[in-house]
């Protein structure tokens, strides 16, 4: 795979199931370079007849569809002529969209209401003079930001305070009905102006207020209510808690259905049919900022208070992206497990089956009776829906046949025996011939994330280059169980160093076509920090990239979105262990040449992270270039601009071949 194959990465979203269980409808994304943007549209497959699936839209950016109650309508967003994502619905035969919304920041999540007549959604609103809500105000003629909390910014996002998301209520449009025009001027009042574009065809009732954030939009089964998890944004203490809320549609009030007394951070909300509450969530303790390795349980809200129904310990529910499907009197969830994510179905008393397994990603899934639709990856696509009937798996899609044109690199999974006997999970994949081939060892961020089974851009463009890459799932990542990922806690750069190391020799043992000698590692995110730490600490690779990384948890304490937090968790508040576990108390040591990669906008791991770590490194008369991004966040690799996707491919090919160059 090269790197202009990145447009064959189709995504594939989680779908929506009719009522009846004859359809289902869901939205692909892809990037692409021509346009410079992710795009994507809805899809519609008959789950009764043969066939590929059809298009059904045709928007530039169609994402996050929901099939109304009776089937006949699907709301989705899209993205407007400045990219901010609408409310629309279509109807699910096909036909032309609908825009419900307006929203000057865009619409967040969404939910049909019971009886289909209303949908409730969330959206940012700015603060009057704020964002573009007063005409030739530009930003930077915004009147100073007063801010008395300790979180107040967000990567991807900027300010938060000043824009806090609500919950609004709007009526459905009839979709056959006669379209809006903006009036002529010669019919218009005498001095009224024509209105720039058509009204949206109905107007939202805003129902909750405030400096909160809400989100995970649910109506409750008879409709009078929308549930909301509220997090928050002006605290004075760090505090991971949510509240869980019921808000009246009519705007009259809300009640708290959780609150934060119980601890618990919510990461998705469901309503079964009977009005059961269930939610996705993680106990982050009595100070309400335990995260490392969250422990996400599936809980079951009861009278008498939340009950856990999951081991946390031993069953890893996920954080972003992940989500609960009623069915029947049981829920669908997913498990990260060993670099797969298996469908699980669970009981109300805690017992589980696996619904799809095997080495499989699940994404997403919905449900209609027994019949289960699910998007997924494979090693061989990125993306697949498929079809759960009586026990066996249907494939319904196939976008990853292109991708396998694209002639992927077939990739071993590897386990080997630590230093201290700990057995490192991870996999190898090797260029064509005999070689041997110099070795690029990977690290993944997190840390309590995963490396997992599906085609891997990262690694595939170096293997096309003439790369050997080893990547595992030292301690700290998920998947392994609870322990395994709280193992460095308050001790990064001790086991997990061992671990990435061992797995490198491991790797190198395990094929005569590796060569040992010759090597490099690189890394974002935690995987910066843990690549920054090895060539503070080890001096035999040919170079190194340190990518959007964790450097100085001192300074990222008063800069980072998260380092009110993050780093009070994970490497504590000692002045001691903070300098024992930060790269850039060891920066004096590397003599590796490095490449240090950043994006300008990112406020996970701000841009001073890296400036101040290449300012170290060049101080320290080490060969080593920076290179910035102008206008991306932290989620550049994943989700950035399709062009700087592909110049930072060139700049890490680039860097490889003057630095470890491949033997012809």
């Amino acid at each position: 795979m090269r790197p202009a194959d990145i447009d064959k990465l189709v995504s594939v979203s989680r779908p929506t199931v009719a009522p009846d269980g004859s359809f289902a409808i869901f939205a692909t994304s892809r990037p692409d370079a021509a346009a410079n943007r992710n795009v994507g549209q809805l899809w519609r497959v008959e789950l009764d007849e043969p066939g590929a699936p059809r298009r059904l839209t045709r928007g530039v950016a169609d994402s996050s569809p929901r099939l109304a109650p009776d089937g006949g309508l699907v709301a989705f967003l899209r993205g407007d002529e400045k990219k901010r994502p609408q409310l629309h619905v279509v109807a699910a035969a096909g036909g032309e969209p609908v825009q419900v919304t307006d929203q000057p920041l865009g619409v967040g999540s969404f939910d049909w209401a019971p009886d289909g007549a209303r949908l409730a959604y969330s959206a940012r609103v700015p603060e009057k003079g704020r964002y573009g809500s007063v005409e030739g105000l530009d930003a930077d003629a915004e009147a100073p930001r007063r801010i008395t909390g300790i979180r107040w910014h967000a990567n991807g996002l900027g300010y938060i305070a000043d824009r806090p998301a609500q919950v609004f209520v709007v009526d459905v449009p009839d979709v056959g009905a006669e379209p809006l025009y903006a009036p002529a001027s010669s019919v218009l009042p005498e001095g009224a102006q024509a209105p720039k574009k058509p009204a949206v065809p109905a107007e939202s009732i805003q129902v909750t207020s405030g400096v909160a954030d809400h989100g995970s939009v649910v109506f409750s089964p008879d409709g009078s209510e929308v549930l909301t998890v509220v997090d928050e944004i002006e605290a004075h203490r760090r505090d991971l808690r949510s509240r869980l809320v019921a808000v009246r549609v009519d705007g009259s009030g809300e009640r708290e259905v959780l609150g934060r007394t119980a601890n618990l951070s919510l990461s998705d909300v469901a309503v079964a049919g009977d009005g059961a509450i269930a939610v996705l969530a993680s106990d982050v303790g009595a100070e309400g900022i335990d995260f490392v390795a969250p422990g996400v349980a599936l809980w079951l809200l009861e009278e008498g208070g939340p009950r856990r129904i999951t081991d946390a310990d031993t069953v890893d529910l996920g954080e972003v992206g992940s989500h609960i499907t009623p069915l029947g009197d049981d829920f669908l969830v997913q498990n990260r497990t060993r670099g797969r994510v298996h469908l699980l179905r669970i009981t109300r008393a805690g017992e589980s089956a696996a619904v799809i397994g095997g080495d499989v990603e699940v994404g997403g899934q919905d449900a209609a009776g027994e019949r289960i639709v699910a998007t997924l990856a494979r090693p061989d696509t990125f993306g697949e829906l498929v079809l759960v009937e009586n026990g066996s798996v249907r494939p319904l899609t196939d976008f990853g046949a292109e991708l396998r044109r694209a002639r992927l690199a077939p990739v071993r999974e590897l386990t080997i025996d630590g230093r201290d006997g700990y057995p490192v999970h991870g996999w190898v994949a090797v260029p064509d011939g005999e070689g041997p081939h110099p070795v690029i060892l990977m690290i993944h961020g997190g840390p309590y994330a995963t490396y997992g089974i599906h085609p891997f851009d990262e690694v595939q463009t170096l293997v096309d280059a003439g790369y050997a890459v080893a990547y595992c799932n030292p301690r700290g990542s998920a998947g392994y169980g609870r322990e395994h990922g709280r193992s460095i806690r308050q001790a990064m750069g001790t086991v997990d160093f061992a671990d990435v190391l061992d797995f490198l020799d491991g790797a190198v043992a395990s094929d005569d076509g590796l060569d040992g000698a010759r090597v490099g590692v690189m890394g974002g995110s935690y995987g910066g920090y843990l690549t920054a730490w090895v060539i503070g600490h080890e001096n035999r690779f040919a170079g190194a990239i340190v990518e959007r990384g964790f450097l100085d948890p001192v300074s990222f304490q008063g800069t980072s979105d998260i380092g009110s937090f993050f780093g009070d968790e994970y490497v504590g508040i000692d002045s001691e262990a903070m300098q024992r576990q930060s790269p850039m108390a060891v920066v004096g040591k590397v003599r590796t040449p490095t490449l240090v990669l950043h994006s300008e906008l990112d406020f996970r791991c701000p841009l001073e992270q890296a400036t101040r770590y290449y300012s170290a490194l060049k101080r320290n008369g080490v060969d080593a270039e920076l290179l910035i991004f102008p206008g991306e966040n932290h989620e550049l690799t994943r989700s950035g601009q399709p062009r700087h996707r592909l110049e930072r491919f060139d700049a890490v090919l680039d860097w490889w071949a003057r630095k470890l160059p491949v033997r012809g």
